[in-house]
């Protein structure tokens, strides 16, 4: 027994970090939830699959431009797990047409190292978690760098809620935006009101690591 339980413990260790990293629950399989990234490839994904690849069960930006699914969504819950570098910055497009800048051409969730140096005195629509130029989100969320966080981003109609760590920070219905120069930013947003578009993570030129990525779609 005693030569039979460090055989057993390496054999264990062996297993690719995939077994463990790409999962979607009973509960949420029972939910209707279905995972997007194998953790081995980058199947089911389209645009820059040079600068995003499958490694050790994570998607790895190092660093990439844009990648997108391949499907279209219009109503969904999306969640994710992310862990940033120092200064890390990326996002996250939603209903956004692949090729322009989700920000304008959709919506773009921030995806951003809120204690970066980089950082200091940014508007408050450019943090984590801010529908870029539009809705700023609560800045108080976020775990160390170099630790893994959890985000979730329900998409329903108007309504827009992004959820990290547990905490809500942002909770908005953007039915109130005309996208014609009426938002934060002052600027033509002619995708804000897109139905439908891609879901896609926006690379800025940082390495970011995203894993257990799955989708429920809304009726």
């Amino acid at each position: 027994m005693k030569h039979f339980i460090p055989a057993l413990l390496a054999v264990v260790l062996s297993i690719p970090c995939v077994a463990f990293c790409q999962t979607v629950s009973d509960e949420e399989k029972a939910d209707g939830f279905v995972s997007c990234f194998d953790g081995k490839t980058m199947d089911g994904w389209v645009g820059d699959t040079k600068g995003y690849f499958a490694q050790d069960g994570v998607m790895v930006c190092k660093p990439g431009g844009n990648v997108y699914l391949a499907k279209d969504y219009k109503n969904f819950v999306y969640r994710f797990e992310f862990k940033l570098t120092e200064n890390a910055n990326n996002g996250v497009g939603i209903r956004c047409e692949r090729g322009k800048d989700a920000a304008y051409y959709g919506m773009e969730i921030q995806v951003l190292d809120n204690s970066g140096s980089a950082y200091r005195h940014l508007q408050p629509y450019q943090y984590h978690g801010s529908i870029y130029g539009i809705v700023p989100a609560d800045r108080d969320c976020q775990k160390p760098v170099g630790e893994w966080n959890t985000e979730e981003i329900y998409v329903n109609g108007t309504k827009i809620k992004v959820t990290v760590n547990g905490k809500v920070i942002v909770d908005a219905d953007i039915a109130q935006f005309k996208g014609d120069g009426d938002t934060m930013d002052h600027r033509q947003h002619p995708g804000l009101h897109n139905e439908t578009g891609a879901i896609g993570f926006l690379g800025h030129g940082h390495y970011v690591e995203f894993r257990n990525i799955r989708i429920k779609e809304l009726p």
